[in-house]
């Protein structure tokens, strides 16, 4: 078969995996085993990054392919880090008053604002043509990361206290909100390598490296390797406030 026709279906296929890495995530979720439901988010990320890369040096980007990006990260990046935060609601401590009631049973099933949102941030996102360079509202992969990294990283630890309920609640309201917000959120997009007018690029780049490499040293030295995970959402959280900060700055 010509090379020429076959090439055209390699970013497509890269964008099924990142799909077929979201369904798996999600059953790892509804299973409890939420580090492997993590990680599988993190390899469909890796397919994410890839496969516009892919279609863009092979010259064969298309609509199908955009719509077919967008319907993938519903799922690895939308359903799945909602599982996760599905399944933990269910095993995080809920105050005495609120044990065995209606209310506890439903709560849980407010993860899936998380998924609707993410959808809508998705929809915005290829309409949305000022998102070119950097992005309007918190990127779909970002905020699964985050969400995933904390729950396995700390959700040991933290479902012991009543206030890690709440402290949810108020999270994936927080988080819906900032994903379809519009907050300019910088792009690790470089128009040139030179290090003025990159600066908080690098230092992006710099601490994230940094944040990685000290939660995968305590992971292994504490003997909790779920911490590994950790660093991820510390840097999601600097993320949004270097990009609040930047554009207060640029307000200012």
């Amino acid at each position: 078969m010509d090379f020429g026709v076959c090439k055209k279906h390699i970013p497509n296929s890269i964008t099924c995996c990142n799909l077929v890495s979201g369904c798996i995530a999600i059953t790892f979720a509804i299973k409890g085993d939420l580090p492997l439901a993590l990680l599988f988010i993190i390899l469909g990320a890796v397919f994410d990054f890839f496969d516009g890369m892919v279609a863009r040096l092979l010259g064969v980007s298309s609509p199908i392919g955009k719509e077919l990006d967008s319907l993938a990260d519903v799922v690895t990046f939308g359903v799945a880090p909602s599982a996760i935060i599905f399944y933990e609601l269910q095993v995080v401590e809920y105050p005495y008053i609120l044990n065995g009631t209606l209310l506890a049973s439903i709560i849980p099933y407010m993860a899936f604002l998380v998924a609707a949102f993410s959808a809508l941030r998705l929809a915005k996102f290829n309409l949305d043509t000022r998102q070119t360079t950097s992005f309007i509202g918190l990127p779909t992969p970002a905020n699964a990361l985050c969400w995933g990294s904390l729950i396995v990283g700390f959700g040991e630890y933290l479902e012991q206290f009543t206030w890690f309920l709440p402290a949810l609640m108020v999270g994936i309201l927080l988080s819906s909100w900032i994903l379809i917000a519009e907050i300019p959120m910088f792009a690790l997009k470089f128009k040139h390598w030179g290090y003025n007018g990159n600066e908080m690029k690098y230092g992006f780049v710099l601490f994230s490296a940094a944040a990685l490499i000290a939660s995968i040293i305590f992971g292994i030295v504490s003997g909790n390797y779920n911490i590994c995970y950790s660093g991820f959402s510390l840097i999601i959280v600097v993320y949004v406030l270097l990009s609040i900060i930047a554009d207060t700055k640029a307000h200012s």
